[in-house]
This record gives C-alpha cells, sequence and structure tokens, in this order.
C-alpha cells in the first residue's frame, strides 16, 4: 500500500509539474525560420523571408536584372517646350558594365545616348553630344494596352550648345510640359 501511495504521489506531482510549465509564463516557443525555403539569385539576401536585392536587380528572388526591362524598341511620342509633336523609334541594348544605350534618341542623335538604372528609375547623365546637352530620367510603366514594363515615362531636357535654348520634356517641374512616353 505504501508502494502504492508512493507511486500515487509521484504521479500527482509529475502531473502538477507538466501543467504548470506550460502555463503562461512558459518560455518554450517554436522559431520558424522565414528564409528556408527562399532562395535569392545575384547576390540577394534574405531577410525574414524577402529578398533584398542589390543595385540593379528586382523581382521577388532578385532574378531581374531591372536594365534589361528597358532593352528593346519603343515607340516614342513626345512634345517639348521648343519643337512640335513627334513620333520616331528609339532602340535600347546593353552597354558596357551595367550601362544601357539608346539609339535614335530624340529623333536626332546618330550616337548612342548613354544610360544607367538605379532600383526602378532609368538615368540620363548629363551628356554632350552633336552639340547639344542632356540629362534626363525615366520610369516604366504599366498600361493596359502593353501590360507591365509597356511603358516608359521619360523627362528629360536638351539644350542647344550654339544657342543656349533648352527644350524640356517634362523635365523642369512647373514649366507646362510633359514627359516623353514610350510604348512597346
Amino acid at each position: 500500500m505504501k508502494l502504492t501511495n508512493s507511486l500515487f504521489a509521484l504521479l500527482l506531482l509529475c502531473m502538477a509539474f507538466t501543467v504548470t510549465s506550460c502555463g503562461k509564463g512558459s518560455k518554450t516557443a517554436t522559431v520558424i525560420d522565414k528564409c528556408l525555403n527562399v532562395t535569392c539569385a545575384n547576390g540577394g539576401v534574405c531577410d525574414t523571408g524577402s529578398c533584398t536585392c542589390p543595385t540593379g536587380y528586382g523581382g521577388a528572388n532578385c532574378e531581374i536584372e531591372e536594365r534589361d526591362l528597358y532593352v528593346g524598341n519603343w515607340t516614342v511620342i513626345e512634345k517639348g517646350s521648343t519643337t512640335n509633336e513627334a513620333q520616331y523609334t528609339t532602340s535600347v541594348s546593353n552597354g558596357a558594365n551595367t550601362d544601357l544605350n539608346i539609339a535614335n534618341f530624340f529623333n536626332f542623335f546618330r550616337v548612342p545616348v548613354t544610360a544607367y538604372v538605379s532600383s526602378d528609375t532609368i538615368y540620363l547623365p548629363t551628356q554632350h553630344l552633336q552639340g547639344k546637352t542632356l540629362v534626363g530620367r525615366g520610369y516604366l510603366e504599366t498600361t493596359n494596352t502593353y501590360g507591365q514594363y509597356g511603358a516608359v515615362v521619360m523627362a528629360y531636357e536638351i539644350t542647344d550648345s550654339a544657342t543656349n535654348t533648352t527644350d524640356d520634356f517634362g523635365y523642369i517641374s512647373g514649366d507646362g510640359t510633359q514627359p516623353s512616353v514610350w510604348t512597346r
């Protein structure tokens, strides 16, 4: 009987310990690694289940080289502050390193205009070509007709070195001009 009482007391003690150890004050937690099944490409780093991409790459897993979104042929429609409305074709191709080359920019330049992409913006750094100085920036836009990445909105200005006249395409805010629109 003593053995039965001792076993019964031990059983009660174990039950009490189990109940109190699972209460509100319990420090036991399950840690889930949200990056366990995430693979980030092109040097991207997973943080809490999402990839943080290096400059020049995007997409859920950094699988998209952002400059490639701009590569191709584009139909440009634009009207500058000193020029009439025009429609022409331009093409964008990969250049050296991470640059892009834009052929027939402004329907004027015989040499490629250089651009680069950072995050979701394409930049035209200041360039002096064929007697003109240009600078600008743009971004991709989704359209109903052409879908995701189907258009580029490009704001830029070109200054003629001989006359010092600036033709603005939405680059200077507040002057009433609109950016150039490129569609696929």
